[in-house]
């Protein structure tokens, strides 16, 4: 099974962290995130991942060579100008090819960091022939992405107190916190019709009017934690010490 790792991003709520280096390359408890993230990919069996990069993309480039690629078949996608989650993925989509509708590939944030059973997703995923499949929680966030009573991706809406953007109509529907974890179809590749920087979620929602199955997969047992901030880095830190979760 393949992976992309999405690791392009300039981790400005890093800062100071990445006024030197990748926000790929930030460490927890001894660990970078680039190093924890592949770990959890081969602990699932993954052992062909693509990585796009691009602030400081020769630093990743480096640590991935020094350290043998962590046993994997690793390839980079250098990003001369930020794409965002859905051109990124369109640039490196030759990784998946040929697109084999029984192979799905996991795509994953490099700043997050979680227990959530990826085995359990593509399981999920295949047996409901989703188009892509996003792990999710019911938890609080700035943005949600809105799922009807069957679990299909219906809309967005920003925060607690913003209007819901439906994509299609669906009464009643459900806000849940995106993960940034996906299970998708290679199919999908070929029905993105964006071009430049755009977000994967644009797509998603497109497609969902057009009545494509985009599936959540509640994942609000497992644990999970957005790196993205200071703050979050030395929460999980506490948290792997207090051995809330393990690497």
């Amino acid at each position: 099974m393949k992976a992309m790792l999405l690791a392009a991003g300039l981790g400005t709520r890093l800062r100071p962290l990445t006024d030197n280096r990748p926000k790929a390359l930030v460490e927890v408890a001894g660990h970078t995130l680039l190093e924890i993230t592949l770990s959890r990919l081969r602990t699932f069996g993954i052992d062909e991942v693509i990585i796009n990069v691009h602030h400081f993309a020769d630093m990743i480039i480096e640590y991935l060579k020094a350290n043998n690629n962590f046993g994997m078949r690793i390839e980079v996608s250098r990003e001369d100008i930020l794409l965002d989650t859905g051109g990124g993925l369109r640039k490196a989509a030759y990784f998946f090819a040929p697109f084999q509708p029984d192979a799905p590939f996991i795509l994953h944030n490099v700043d997050v960091i979680s227990t959530i059973d990826l085995n359990r997703i593509v399981q999920f995923h295949n047996e409901h022939q989703a188009l892509a499949t996003l792990a999710v929680q019911d938890r609080e966030t700035s943005r949600y992405l809105l799922f009807d009573d069957q679990a299909k991706l219906c809309g967005r809406r920003a925060g607690n107190d913003g209007e819901g953007k439906l994509a299609r109509p669906s009464p009643g529907a459900q806000a849940l916190a995106f993960t940034g974890i996906h299970v998708i179809s290679p199919h999908l590749l070929e029905l993105m019709t964006e071009e430049g920087a755009f977000s994967i979620i644009t797509t998603y929602l497109r497609l969902a009017a057009q009545g494509e199955k985009l599936l959540a997969f509640r994942a609000t047992e497992f644990y999970w934690r957005d790196l993205g901030s200071p703050e979050n880095l030395v929460q999980a830190a506490e948290d792997l010490s207090r051995k809330v979760f393990e690497l």
